[in-house]
């Protein structure tokens, strides 16, 4: 079902500052930064060979991710798994009654398709990522 992880996410309070960071004190190769409106959230990646790392800064105070570094400060927000098909993915997983937020996929960085789990059945955040391609949403 779950292919490999796909990234770490980590929120930020302040993006270019976390950018300039990540780069200049851990060496990190930035690759790409986007809005995700759907997520109501601006993302910053960087590659590494095995599992990339996201940042996260919300857009608004009243975002879940505002309220998330509010409570707990900035730092891991979820892990990410790659699935070759989310659809197949969410139905097996509704028929083993996890406690998903989203019951249907949603738009993703980068022309993915995205889902999350919610914390409270493994503990951190879990997201369900298939990668690229163009997202058909279902009316």
């Amino acid at each position: 079902m779950f292919t490999n992880i796909d990234h770490m996410a980590i929120c930020v309070k302040n993006l270019n500052d976390s950018i300039k960071k990540y780069e200049n004190d851990l060496g990190l190769s930035f690759s790409y930064r986007e809005i995700v409106e759907d997520e109501g959230v601006e993302i910053a990646f960087f590659n590494t060979k095995k599992i990339n790392i996201e940042l996260i800064q919300p857009l608004t105070a009243t975002n879940p991710v505002s309220k998330y570094i509010e409570k707990k400060g900035e730092g891991l927000h979820h892990l990410a798994f790659q699935v070759d098909d989310i659809e197949k993915t969410l139905n097996e997983l509704k028929k083993r009654q996890f406690n998903l937020i989203h019951h249907s996929p949603r738009h993703s960085s980068d022309g993915s398709k995205a889902a999350f789990i919610h914390p409270k059945q493994f503990g951190v955040l879990i997201e369900i990522v298939q990668k690229g391609g163009e997202f058909n949403e279902q009316v």
